[in-house]
């Protein structure tokens, strides 16, 4: 698959971008084949692309042989419905193998996360995702979030590099967005994609959608896709009533809680994908599980989430 085909079929949002989480089994390992599951169920639900073994997906946690078995995985189940992007980080020559295992394993993209530990200027930042992008056929959707957080002069020169097709935001700064949106647009006319990659991004779609961020990560949607697809026909359609219905009883409280405990971005997403009935255990260190009283608020959030499907039909 080209970039254009990639930017193709994610330019015009046809679902919510599906984060899997990565399972592992009571001893630690990875459990492939309850992550094929979930994988499956994520597609059948109706995601618009799988983006395998990202932040959701615990990419920090996996060896390289786990990484690329998973995003193996991920293509055998998605057969070519919708497209698999894999993560790609830590340092550049790190960065650059795993971008090749992803390619090897049939991923159809790329999203590169921020390098290791280093905060580094504009000049090395934008020489590490070249070389990324150099080294892969694939397609690459650059991360701006923590030590990469990029001018809106290094996006256009980004946007120039063969192999870049778009830019996911992590950092939540709208005026800066603004700022680069419209240095592509006025420097680089054409299909650069952008990506709201915010936790939990429903929060501030509307937000994003104004300044011309169409596409957004969806984590709910690995425990409640049903909510997360209703959300995202909400957005489509310009149904405001919904939208604010859903942000007011279910975004909001599920942020609030997230907000209460580090790493609850990943740790509550798998928790809320075995309260759903899909054992994907537990998260690996540095992560630790939400204690059993957020468990408990949670199952009662998604509960309420359910029921204000119900009574808007």
């Amino acid at each position: 698959m080209t970039s254009a085909d990639l930017a193709h079929r994610l330019g015009i949002p046809s679902g919510p971008l599906f984060f899997p989480v990565t399972a592992y089994g009571a001893d630690g390992s990875v459990d492939l084949d309850t992550y094929r599951a979930h994988v499956r169920q994520g597609v059948a639900a109706g995601a618009a692309a799988v983006f395998a073994c990202c932040g959701t997906g615990e990419f920090h946690a996996l060896t390289p042989e786990e990484f690329e078995a998973c995003v193996r995985a991920a293509v055998e189940e998605t057969a070519g419905r919708v497209p698999v992007v894999a993560g790609a980080g830590y340092g550049t020559a790190l960065a650059v193998r795993y971008a090749r295992l992803a390619e090897a394993a049939g991923a159809d993209g790329l999203l590169a996360m921020p390098p290791y530990l280093v905060v580094a200027g504009q000049e090395g930042l934008l020489r590490h995702y070249r070389e990324v992008a150099a080294a892969t056929v694939l397609p690459v959707i650059v991360y701006q979030r923590d030590n990469a957080v990029f001018t809106p002069e290094t996006v256009v020169e980004l946007a120039r590099t063969e192999g870049i097709i778009g830019l996911k935001d992590g950092l939540g700064d709208l005026d800066l967005m603004q700022r680069i949106v419209s240095a592509v647009r006025t420097e680089v006319p054409g299909d650069f994609l952008y990506f709201n990659g915010l936790p939990t991004a429903e929060q501030t779609q509307l937000a994003y959608l104004a300044i011309g961020v169409p596409l957004y990560s969806s984590a709910v949607f690995c425990f409640a896709p049903e909510i997360a697809l209703a959300f995202h026909r909400a957005i489509v359609d310009g149904d405001r009533a919904t939208v604010d219905r859903l942000l007011d009883g279910f975004y909001r409280p599920f942020v609030e809680l997230r907000a209460r405990g580090r790493g609850y971005a990943v740790s509550l997403v798998k928790a809320g994908v075995r309260m759903r009935g899909l054992d994907v255990g537990e998260v690996r260190p540095p992560l630790h599980e939400p204690g059993d009283d957020h468990v408990k608020q949670l199952a009662e959030i998604i509960e309420r989430g359910y029921a204000l499907l119900e009574e808007a039909q």
